[in-house]
Parts: structure tokens; C-alpha cells; sequence
């Protein structure tokens, strides 16, 4: 090789110094398409919901869980029923505060301040968002039955959807920190979800919700928890440039 060549290899590969090739600066890359297909997704099922015209659809997904011969008789096993209403709890207020209030304590306890301040505000915040939507669309819950749950607000989206998919995702985004393994990272994001996924069933198996209410709020939820942990990622980034900056002087 020539000097001349030489040089243009080294102005080339330049181009690309200091890039890093590990999985921290891919992360972002994916939270943040995420982040948008999870808004997309939202804006989609909402402007439908504003239309009217997913109602058809959302009557068949509704009543496909419910008796043929009495559409008031959910399916399956008396047992089934009280199942459901022991899982929907997972995406209430009084679980998630109180697996928030415990998981921020101990955060606190051992000086931990900024992840509780994360947990905290993710999932606060996350809340004042879904009470916005519901009191901006102001949806109707299902009238085709009656409801095996007491409500009291609007039913788009699903707050409960949403809170459990926001509330779970937030604690695995912090767990997965305290691992390198990224089979260890998935599975605790598969849990989140998992959790997310059965709490949204069984909004519509108890007949609160439709169909379309429930996965806005899993659509919302998840493109929430993505934003607040690139808000975390971008302040981790500043901090660290800020430190080589000062070493550096």
C-alpha cells in the first residue's frame, strides 16, 4: 500500500472514529422506533375510535369472549371470572402505588436517588396522560353487557392497560440496569409485558373495555415508557460527556 493510499484509508475510516459498536448505542436506535410505532399506533386506533368506525370490529372482539347463547355469561369456568378480576387488579391504582411506593423506598434506602425519581415521575406523569385522554375523548364504556367491575371514568384508552404496561416496563427498564445478560434483559422485559398483556384480557373478558381501549392503551404506554427511558439515556449520555470533558482539562 502507498502512502497515498494510506492516507485515504486513515480520512476514510475517520469518518466513523469514535462511533461505539456496543449494544448501549444500538439501545437507543430501538427504543426510539418504539417510541414511534407505539405513537403511531395510538394516533391510528384513537382517530378511528373518533370516526366511529371501529365499532363493528370491536363488537365481534367483544362478544367472541362472551356465551352465544347469553352474550351477559363471559367463557369459560365460573373460576375464570374471579381469575380475571384478581388479575385486572395488577393494573390498578392501589397495586401499582403500592409496588411503586415499595420499589421507590428501597431506593431511597440504599441512596438510589435518581432511579427513584425516574420511577416515580414515569409513572405519574404516565397517569396524568391517561386521565388527559379519557377526559378528552370521553368514550362511552361498553353497553353490551353489564360490567363485571366497578368503573368510574371514561373508557378510552384503558387505563389500566396503559398503567400496567407503563408501570411494568418502567420497573424493567431499571431492573435490566443491574444486568449484563441480555437473556436476563429479556425476560424481564417479556414478564413486564406479559403482566401488561393479561391485565389488558382482562379488562375486555370482564366486559369495561372494548377492544380498541385496550390496545391504545398498551400502544400509549409502551411509546411513554420508551420516552422516558431516552430521556434517562440521553441524560446518562450528558453526564458521561460532561465527565470526559472535565478530565479532560
Amino acid at each position: 500500500m502507498t502512502f497515498r493510499d494510506k492516507g485515504i484509508s486513515e480520512t476514510v475510516t475517520g469518518l466513523v472514529e469514535g462511533m461505539k459498536q456496543r449494544r448501549e448505542a444500538v439501545a437507543p436506535v430501538v427504543v426510539l422506533m418504539v417510541l414511534a410505532l407505539g405513537l403511531y399506533a395510538f394516533l391510528s386506533i384513537a382517530d378511528e375510535v373518533a370516526e366511529g368506525e371501529i365499532r363493528a370490529f370491536d363488537e365481534q372482539l367483544f362478544l367472541a369472549m362472551r356465551s352465544d347463547t347469553d352474550p351477559a355469561v363471559p367463557l369459560g369456568p365460573a373460576w375464570l371470572q374471579e381469575t380475571a378480576l384478581e388479575l385486572t387488579a395488577l393494573g390498578g391504582y392501589a397495586l401499582i402505588i403500592l409496588a411503586l411506593a415499595t420499589v421507590t423506598g428501597l431506593f431511597v434506602v440504599t441512596r438510589r436517588y435518581g432511579p427513584a425519581v425516574y420511577l416515580v415521575l414515569s409513572v405519574a406523569l404516565g397517569a396524568l396522560m391517561s386521565h388527559f385522554f379519557k377526559e378528552f375523548y370521553a368514550r362511552p364504556r361498553p353497553d353490551l353487557v353489564d360490567h363485571l367491575d366497578k368503573v368510574h371514568t371514561a373508557s378510552f384508552p384503558s387505563g389500566h392497560a396503559m398503567m400496567s404496561t407503563v408501570a411494568y416496563l418502567t420497573l424493567a427498564a431499571l431492573v435490566i440496569r443491574f444486568f449484563d445478560d441480555i437473556r436476563v434483559q429479556i425476560y424481564v422485559v417479556a414478564v413486564a409485558l406479559f403482566v401488561a398483556v393479561i391485565v389488558g384480557w382482562s379488562r375486555v373478558y370482564l366486559g369495561v373495555h372494548w377492544p380498541s381501549d385496550v390496545a391504545a392503551g398498551w400502544a400509549l404506554g409502551v411509546a411513554w415508557a420508551s420516552f422516558t427511558w431516552l430521556v434517562v439515556a440521553f441524560l446518562q449520555f450528558w453526564r458521561r460527556r460532561a465527565r470526559r470533558r472535565g478530565g479532560a482539562r
